[in-house]
């Protein structure tokens, strides 16, 4: 009888002495801020906010700004392997588009073009195009969705008012570019059958970037647009 409360005691003891060293591995440590910063994130609804702007704002300063993409691709004017200074396309960017911080020269652009080809085999599917108004060598590209690349903020920041610093956290900003994003790709196509574009002209307005930040040489072979309207006209 006497053993048997022994082993007991014994076994009580050992988990015991286990619990008291693996109690510190059990929890996770959270620094309050960081349970805070949290909180806002979740808190934040990215589709009210881009819903309080879209009609009022974005599509208004998005009609207001385009310019022809011919001119801006003429401009821009890579040499026979497509590639361009940055210190040249400053003035482009400067005339036709704008500048972010990040030093991403953003272009809200429109025209008619033909439709050349159209691949819809993965999810971030794109048609190419030929612009009326341009023989030059930068291939044009046109997100078909019905996904973007998660690093695709053209429509964002082309349109200059939504700015990083109007946000608590860059998640914010973030969401904010990819409910844009999921926004124009839906409506942008809405009365579009995708697989019977290629020889089709179209009018079009849409936003695209290009990327210079920490760069001397431009690769300009293509540029790719986000579309915000697509018009088949026939």
């Amino acid at each position: 009888m006497k053993s048997r409360k022994l082993i007991l005691l014994l076994i009580v003891v050992g988990v015991l002495v286990v619990g008291y060293f693996a109690w510190p591995y059990a929890f996770t440590v959270v620094p309050i801020e960081q349970v805070e910063q949290q909180k806002i994130s979740e808190a934040f609804d990215a589709v009210n906010y881009v819903d309080g702007i879209w009609d009022s704002k974005v599509l208004p300063t998005i009609d207001a700004k385009a310019v022809n993409l011919a001119d801006v691709l003429t401009a821009l004017h890579p040499d026979a392997q497509g590639i361009a200074a940055k210190d040249d396309l400053i003035d482009v960017a400067n005339k036709y588009g704008l500048i972010t911080v990040g030093e991403a020269h953003v272009y809200i652009v429109k025209g008619e073009a033909k439709v050349i080809s159209v691949d819809t085999s993965t999810s971030l599917g794109v048609m190419e195009i030929q612009p009326v108004g341009y023989d030059g060598t930068i291939k044009v590209l046109v997100y078909l969705g019905p996904r973007i690349p998660s690093d695709e903020t053209s429509v964002r920041d082309g349109v200059g008012f939504i700015n990083f610093g109007d946000f608590k956290e860059q998640t914010e900003f973030g969401k904010v570019g990819s409910e844009i994003n999921k926004r124009v790709i839906n409506q942008a196509y809405t009365d579009v059958d995708k697989e019977q574009l290629v020889g089709k002209t179209i009018d079009f307005v849409g936003a695209m970037t290009i990327r210079t930040f920490n760069l001397v040489n431009i690769d300009l072979s293509k540029v790719t647009i986000v579309p915000v309207k697509i018009e088949v006209k026939g």
